[in-house]
């Protein structure tokens, strides 16, 4: 393991797990990026989405794939006794068929909705479709949880934020998009959030290529992650690397 460098914390690198070589043109290049919530990790691939010479990039979030809610666990989400941050609210074999078609080169890949409010998936009227990118971006708080999943990633990265910045952002993220009071996201954060990042989500920081401390505000790290992508694109005409008109998909497929 590589840092770079340590006095300043811009990124912890396993060079040896990284792909090499060029990006095939007849598959994407796909990308897992993991964290605790509210860690910064879509503000993360924002950032190096806006740093790729590609115009063909889909960005993905996890909480697309949250399961249906029985009527007895949608009460429990109601009342903020129920547990988003556990495994087993997540539809991984549908994650998996999501990425194994892409990877297939599938031409029209659907991505579905979920809601927040409702706690449910919406129907297949409100599905996101990906056509062909040339890189994939799958992030979530347990993007690389699940070994099969895991297995479907060229890169892998974890972005690494101190608890208590999270706690705030998730904080303010929950009262302003979720609807929630303060009561109820303290509630939740201490018998669910707290103890499921530490048994479930910071494990896995051990399985990433790239760690990035501080998320989105460290540039450094970003400016690494965007540079290694870059090295692996196969030269393209000029017009490819402008980025204007591009056909960049950031599918979030969640309704807060």
């Amino acid at each position: 393991m590589l840092l770079l460098p340590s006095a300043m914390h811009f990124a912890v690198m396993q060079p040896a797990g990284l792909h090499r070589g060029v990006i095939d043109s007849q598959k994407p290049f796909c990308i897992g990026v993991a964290g605790a919530t509210a860690s910064g990790k879509s503000s993360v691939v924002a950032k190096v989405i806006e740093r790729v010479a590609s115009r063909h990039v889909a960005a993905i979030t996890q909480d697309c794939f949250y399961r249906n809610l029985s009527p007895e666990e949608r009460a429990q989400a109601d009342a903020s006794d129920y547990n988003f941050d556990h495994p087993n609210a997540f539809d991984f074999d549908h994650q998996i068929k999501v990425l194994q078609e892409l990877r297939a080169g599938a031409r029209d890949v659907s991505v579905p909705t979920y809601d927040f409010r409702t706690h449910s998936r919406l129907g297949s009227d409100h599905d996101q479709h990906i056509h062909q990118p040339q890189i994939v971006i799958f992030e979530g708080i347990l993007a690389l949880h699940d070994p099969r999943l895991r297995s479907l990633f060229d890169m892998k990265i974890f972005v690494d934020v101190e608890a208590d910045v999270r706690l705030a952002r998730r904080i303010r993220r929950d009262m302003a998009s979720r609807g929630r009071d303060l009561s109820g996201i303290l509630q939740q954060y201490e018998q669910f959030v707290k103890p499921s990042t530490e048994t479930f989500v910071l494990p896995t920081k051990a399985h990433a290529d790239v760690i990035v401390p501080r998320g989105a505000e460290n540039t450094v790290a970003i400016d690494v992650i965007a540079r290694h992508i870059n090295s692996l694109l196969a030269p393209t005409s000029p017009d490819e690397g402008d980025r204007s008109g591009s056909e960049r998909h950031i599918l979030q497929g969640v309704l807060h």
